[in-house]
């Protein structure tokens, strides 16, 4: 069993930036891959970012790609999703997840068993 908090988000300018944080507890953590998921209103969740379980290899979604970086501390149980160059199209819930698997390769919210409850994004124009 992986928990899961995320915290950072918040209303923020076109152009802006902001850090989104989740931490995690749980026994298992180290071994479980981590994503990042948004869900804006009216639409399906969407995946952003994931991350190996060791930090080595990252993912992105195209529409994320160059603007966000999502990192790892497996020793604070910790995962990070740095947001540069915010659009107002970036506005959504944000979730962290935890994967079923280790390597990260996991796009779709069916391969994530565990979730936070999400932080808001509000990016204005």
């Amino acid at each position: 069993q992986v928990q899961l908090a995320e915290s950072g988000g918040g209303l923020v300018q076109a152009g802006g930036s902001l850090r989104l944080s989740c931490s995690a507890s749980g026994s298992t953590f180290r071994t479980h891959a981590l994503g990042w998921f948004r869900q804006a209103p009216g639409k399906e969740r969407e995946f952003a970012a994931a991350i190996s379980w060791n930090g080595g290899r990252t993912y992105y979604a195209d529409s994320v790609k160059g603007r966000f970086t999502i990192s790892r501390d497996n020793t604070r149980n910790m995962v990070y999703l740095q947001m540069n160059s915010l659009k107002p199209e970036d506005t959504a819930v944000y979730y962290c997840a935890a994967s079923q698997y280790s390597s990260g390769y996991s796009f779709s919210p069916s391969e994530y068993p565990y979730w936070g409850q999400g932080t808001q994004v509000t990016v204005s124009s």
